[in-house]
């Protein structure tokens, strides 16, 4: 995979990053619909903050994002958005999740620069997680 360079009015850029974050108290409580929920989430939320979506990959007490983020907009911009969306809604659509948890997510998560790694590479990782 080529990398691709994106632009906004005023830069040139290439920033991809792995992003990893855990439900509170790592709790594993994703099914299979609450799991396809989460993912159309992630979708619509990084489309609407002008980013991109290179991989994921949802496990019982994780996700793991591979996106790549105007600089001008950040990571963890878009690491909030994506959160606070994803919990107000499921916590909504599966009221079940309500009694579980006091809310979804934890506070924290992890975020690395793809840097001189392949992008290839790195989706490759993401989306074998779950093998």
């Amino acid at each position: 995979m080529a990398v691709a360079l994106r632009t906004n009015s005023n830069i040139v850029f290439q920033c991809a990053f792995l992003v990893v974050w855990c439900f509170k108290y790592r709790r594993r409580v994703l099914n299979g619909r609450v799991d396809e929920r989460l993912r159309q989430l992630f979708g619509e939320v990084i489309e609407e903050k002008g980013a991109w979506l290179v991989a994921v990959e949802v496990m019982p007490d994780h996700v793991r994002l591979l996106v790549e983020v105007d600089p001008q907009f950040g990571i963890h911009k878009l690491v909030k958005a994506i959160k606070g969306r994803s919990s107000g809604v499921l916590r909504r659509e599966f009221p079940s999740l309500k009694s579980k948890l006091p809310t979804l997510w934890t506070h924290s998560y992890f975020v690395a620069t793809v840097g001189g790694a392949p992008l290839e590479v790195v989706k490759r990782y993401v989306e074998n997680q779950n093998r």
